[in-house]
């Protein structure tokens, strides 16, 4: 579904917060309990605060189109690759086949795959802007994920754009095998790539992010941000306490932790995420200089009247 058609099915509505807890006395969508420290908020609060509990600060589940409203300047973002979906290669079934849990992924986010991306613009700075929903499948990456962060890459590249995405994921799709570790390998290239051509990538790493989609392109940004409170890791603590046979750190794999440990540049809450990025684009974007190496462009930081 096309992102303009998603805007128009919801005008008038409020957005649902999977990760909210709701009384059964309360009217559906109008108040919402927060699952950290149980107060009822009215769901127009929430909305004016991007989904953050006014009174504790939690940070609720937020679907990718909503990403995309709350990060780009108003009316300016465009989907691209809209109906890149994943195909059923290895005809893999497990408790129900695979094509039946990617119809009813569809049909649950009116998505054709766990990641939306598009053009444009933040802060008034030309982007391309991506953000994952984690109700698709996980969000985890397969070959159509895969593709569309690729290609996303290459629109930045061809078109000198800023990128940013937002991720959440379980990791890679099992249900594709090989298929899905590919995307590791084609993602980190594509970021390499847009590396050497010297244009701003900026990763938002949200809860949760693990697997081999941690251990790929998010990693791989100039700058990268996450959520207060957000998980972020390869494998999940219980597995590495079974397998090390020690006790982790308390925080571990917490977005604080990394931030103190310098795996990450930055906690940001959601509410400034919009206005930190943009500051970051106005730092990274300057004058344009030639590559003597390369012939290529690149941007450099403006002047900051320093002495020279």
């Amino acid at each position: 579904m096309p992102i303009s058609d998603w805007f128009k099915a919801r005008e008038g509505r409020r957005y649902t917060v999977a990760s909210a807890e709701k009384s059964a006395d309360l009217p559906d969508g109008v108040w919402l309990k927060c699952p950290s420290c149980k107060h009822t908020i009215y769901q127009g609060v929430l909305e004016e605060n991007v989904y953050v509990c006014p009174h504790c600060a939690h940070h609720f589940e937020l679907y990718a189109h909503a990403r995309v409203l709350s990060l780009a300047d108003e009316g300016t973002f465009e989907e691209t690759e809209s109906t890149l979906s994943s195909l059923d290669p290895l005809r893999f079934s497990a408790n129900k086949p695979y094509t039946e849990s990617l119809a009813s992924a569809k049909d649950k986010t009116g998505m054709a795959e766990a990641v939306v991306t598009g053009r444009a613009l933040l802060g008034g700075h030309p982007v391309v802007l991506g953000a994952m929903d984690f109700r698709f499948v996980g969000a985890s990456m397969g070959s159509a994920v895969g593709e569309k962060i690729a290609r996303a890459f290459a629109l930045a590249e061809a078109e000198r754009r800023g990128l940013v995405l937002v991720i959440a994921s379980g990791g890679a799709r099992m249900q594709e095998g090989m298929l899905s570790l590919m995307q590791m390998a084609k993602t980190s290239a594509a970021a390499e790539r847009l590396s050497r051509a010297r244009v701003p990538y900026i990763s938002i790493l949200t809860n949760p992010t693990y697997g081999g989609v941690t251990a790929s392109f998010p990693v791989l940004a100039d700058i990268i941000l996450a959520e207060p409170g957000a998980l972020i890791g390869f494998t999940g603590p219980r597995v590495i306490e079974q397998t090390i046979r020690q006790s982790l750190p308390k925080g571990f794999q917490t977005a604080e932790f990394l931030e103190e440990h310098g795996m990450i540049d930055e906690v940001v809450p959601r509410t400034e995420l919009a206005s930190t990025v943009a500051r970051v684009l106005d730092y990274l974007s300057g004058p344009e200089v030639p590559l003597a190496a390369t012939g290529a462009a690149c941007r450099v930081p403006a002047s900051t009247g320093g002495d020279e």
